[in-house]
């Protein structure tokens, strides 16, 4: 009996997955059924209750299923612009076969005698949809406690399908109210007396090109910034100039996070110091430097970079979930002030709707990333690479327009500013009008800008030294010359001591792929780079 008995024990540990009821055992799932039958029974009585609760609860926050029923009833007559009332909602029931099944005609009106009004309807509700958020919580938890015993998923992989699934809690069910105006214009008014008091045109995060944010004043917190081009335009090294300039100008630094799903950490790093010590991309990639080379790449480049609030992610085929989990750890725990995304195709929706096609899943991608922006009231910038469409025309213009993003018109419509990056050069032109060399001369055109003015600002790359540079940055006054040891023209940022203003010293960091033995946990998941 007692080798049963310890035989029985035994099965149970080797199992603990596959009976998680065992927890709760004894306990009923969260619930308020006289609050369900309060809300039903007063939407049914008072004209308008139903446009109160609807803001509030979906069918499935019910508990009692002939409940659900009721109000998906009350659903189909609301968008058929039909009243709800008992009468309605009988014959409504009636007509889809569910009214037997439910308790028949008796049991709707009996939801109306308890109600005297509607009164605290709006109350009634927000406890329903409190309870079942702890089921839902519940739930979750159930999934999470079964999948973590399995030994064939990547933790990183659970990591954030337990982040995405309550992510979707709060999405659905928990979604921001209206504010008045005169709320938004206190808020508004105090916005406005900080800038004028502030005296700067920048008002965002800063691009280092004082001719693109004289148009921009920065990159401004919520926007989805696009930046689009053909391959090997140089739309990746435009994107690490943006990043290294945030995190490195003297007045206004901010964090930057890049997310490349195309590059490693490592040639992300290369780039960047190429740009900041001026030596060619090819000379650090090989390791053919010369004495005088790898002492300037020491002086100008790793030690001020080393400073810098820059953070790398290099995971491949980064979902939606996984890189808004991501950003927010990075926002909250690091203070980063703007996102770049390299690149928006490489993106996937995170395996939801499979059945939908790609040009779906990029608009969902969009519409997700400009969401973020908003949640974390940082700019994201994203690039994304044009069609074929352009190299097609007849006409010699090769400039890209709106129409050429590649795959979803949705892209256009969620951005607030989308730029075309385009090199004459690109398309073998040498020379402008005046037959002078246009070697290097990039339009970088904003072509929509929803809070602000179209234009095109002219740069120029130095794609061997992966930077980008605008000649005004020289007269800015903001700017202090040439970086020393450079070979010329317009560093931004020299002589400055690479604080971020309190003195904090900054680190770049760089964040490796999803597995579990290329992390080190020290530091939030993210590991120091090697210099």
């Amino acid at each position: 009996m007692d080798l049963n008995v310890k035989k029985d024990r035994n099965n149970v540990r080797r199992k603990p997955s596959i009976d998680v009821s065992s927890m709760v055992y004894g306990k009923i799932p969260p619930q308020s059924k006289d609050m369900e039958e309060a809300v039903l029974g007063a939407i049914m009585l008072e004209k308008g209750a139903f446009d109160t609760v609807i803001e509030i609860l979906k069918p499935e926050c019910f508990y009692v299923e002939a409940h659900q029923k009721i109000f998906q009833s009350m659903q189909r007559l609301a968008a058929k612009s039909m009243p709800v009332d008992i009468l309605t909602v009988v014959e409504e029931l009636k007509s889809s076969g569910e009214l037997e099944m439910i308790g028949g005609p008796f049991y709707v009106t009996r939801l109306t005698n308890t109600v005297v009004s509607s009164a605290n309807i709006e109350a009634h509700a927000r406890i329903i949809l409190q309870k079942f958020i702890q089921r839902e919580l519940i739930r979750i938890s159930g999934e999470i406690l079964s999948e973590a015993y399995e030994d064939t998923a990547d933790v990183f992989d659970l990591l954030d399908g337990a982040e995405s699934k309550l992510f979707e809690i709060t999405n659905n069910h928990l979604r921001k109210n209206y504010d008045s105006i005169d709320r938004v214009l206190v808020n508004t008014m105090k916005r406005i007396e900080d800038l004028r008091n502030k005296g700067d045109d920048i008002t965002g995060c800063p691009s280092g090109f004082p001719s693109l944010d004289k148009v921009t004043y920065g990159w401004q917190p919520t926007d989805l910034i696009i930046i689009a081009a053909r391959p090997s335009v140089g739309k990746t090294a435009f994107a690490l100039n943006l990043a290294r300039n945030a995190a490195l100008h003297p007045r206004f630094p901010k964090g930057a996070a890049v997310f490349s799903l195309e590059m490693s950490s490592g040639q992300i790093v290369q780039r960047i110091l190429s740009a900041e010590s001026e030596i060619k991309l090819e000379k650090i990639s090989r390791g053919k430097l010369e004495e005088y080379e790898m002492k300037k790449l020491m002086t100008h480049g790793i030690e001020r970079l080393a400073k810098a609030p820059i953070f790398i992610d290099d995971t491949p085929a980064l979902n939606i979930f996984e890189l808004r989990a991501k950003c927010r750890r990075l926002v909250h725990n690091h203070g980063v002030g703007v996102i770049i995304i390299d690149y928006l195709q490489l993106m996937s929706g995170g395996g939801e709707g499979r059945n939908t096609n790609r040009e779906q899943e990029i608009s969902k991608i969009s519409r997700d990333l400009k969401g973020l922006a908003k949640e974390l009231h940082v700019p994201v910038i994203a690039l994304s690479q044009l069609s074929r469409d352009v190299e097609k025309r007849k006409d010699g213009n090769k400039m890209p327009q709106l129409s050429d993003l590649r795959e979803s018109g949705a892209i256009e419509q969620d951005a607030d500013m989308v730029m075309f990056l385009y090199r004459p050069e690109y398309y073998e032109i040498t020379a402008n009008e005046m037959g002078e060399s246009n070697k290097g001369e990039t339009h970088v055109r904003i072509a929509k800008h929803r809070n602000g003015q179209l234009d095109t600002i002219k740069l120029r790359a130095v794609l061997e030294f992966q930077r980008f540079e605008d000649d005004g940055s020289l007269e800015n006054p903001g700017f202090s010359g040439p970086s020393g040891g450079g070979s010329g023209g317009g560093s931004p940022f020299a002589g400055m001591g690479g604080n971020r203003g309190g003195g904090e010293e900054a680190k770049l960091y760089i964040q490796k792929g999803s597995k579990m033995n290329d992390m080190n946990f020290e530091d939030d998941g993210l590991e120091d780079a090697p210099f």
